[in-house]
């Protein structure tokens, strides 16, 4: 019961302090005049975490590629909201870009995130020529927690076998009318290697049995999608980023690894989301480039 309680609070303070580095971050932003967007979209039950966001570059009526946004927060944190200027940044490069919310741990354990995803790309699907999106043209990007979200589903579309093991044991069933054309894994946790009492808080028992199905590198096949790898000097989750290169050569997995910032300037972890970066512009420039090279 202490231990509940003592991870009860920490997610708590751990919310309120990502809030408010957050919201400095983003005070002097607002929508731009070269973008448009459609708020607060349903794609599933639940009416609070069921919700998207879809952005597109005004006076572009044209189909455009699609890149799909699985935002950070330890799974215990983060929506739409916290990604929006992001995600409206990216749209501003020629792309329609959907930035969803999805339900949080520990009120919704794993695998609510990637449950939440399938229901996303369905609507995705269902809606592509409402919005204007190239359902043939899709890419995804997801950082920290949300990189883990993405490499894992990403894993499963590619790996028959994994795939079969999730649908099994929790009833996850991945999107089969929509592929990812490339990914974005940005600043990462993909090794299963976070912090024990997130991992508690996320995953519904916690045994090595539940360890082993979020630990992605044994799940990398040749097929999984071409990928964007970048970290900087001063991000925590570096490491798991080396990792997963490793895995990407040993598996021939088609990849670009880029590091951001030096020495003299050590840029920190998602600091692509901080706008105000010139790294973080070059970043997201670099991201979408790799993107168009693969359509």
């Amino acid at each position: 019961m202490i231990l509940c309680i003592c991870m009860e609070e920490n997610y708590i303070v751990l919310r309120k302090n990502f809030q408010e580095n957050d919201d400095r971050r983003d005070a002097d932003f607002c929508t731009p005049e070269d973008v448009v967007r459609f708020d607060d979209i349903t794609y599933g039950p639940d009416a609070t975490w069921n919700v998207l966001d879809v952005y597109r570059p005004k006076d572009n009526e044209s189909v455009l590629p699609v890149i799909v946004s699985v935002h950070g927060g330890g799974f215990v944190y983060g929506d739409k909201e916290r990604y929006q200027y992001y995600c409206m940044d990216l749209a501003k490069r020629g792309f329609a870009v959907v930035n969803f919310s999805y339900r949080l741990a520990p009120e919704n354990k794993f695998p609510a995130p990637l449950v939440d995803m399938t229901m996303v790309l369905s609507w995705m699907s269902e809606h592509a020529d409402e919005y204007g999106m190239d359902s043939k043209n899709v890419f995804a990007v997801g950082d920290s927690a949300g990189g883990h979200i993405l490499a894992m589903y990403a894993a499963a579309m590619s790996n028959l076998d994994y795939a079969n093991i999730l649908k099994e044991k929790y009833g996850l069933t991945v999107c089969a009318d929509i592929k990812f054309k490339g990914v974005g894994l940005n600043c990462g946790e993909y090794m299963g290697s976070a912090s024990k009492e997130i991992m508690q808080t996320y995953l519904p028992v916690g045994d090595a049995e539940e360890y082993s199905l979020v630990d992605l590198p044994q799940y990398i096949t040749e097929a999984f999608p071409p990928a964007y790898m970048m970290t900087a000097p001063a991000d925590f989750l570096k490491t798991s980023t080396y990792g997963m290169v490793k895995v990407f050569t040993e598996r021939n997995v088609p990849f670009v690894l880029r590091m951001y910032g030096n020495s003299e300037r050590p840029l920190g972890h998602v600091f692509h989301c901080d706008l105000k970066l010139p790294e973080a512009t070059q970043c997201n420039d670099d991201e979408c480039s790799f993107f168009r090279s693969l359509m």
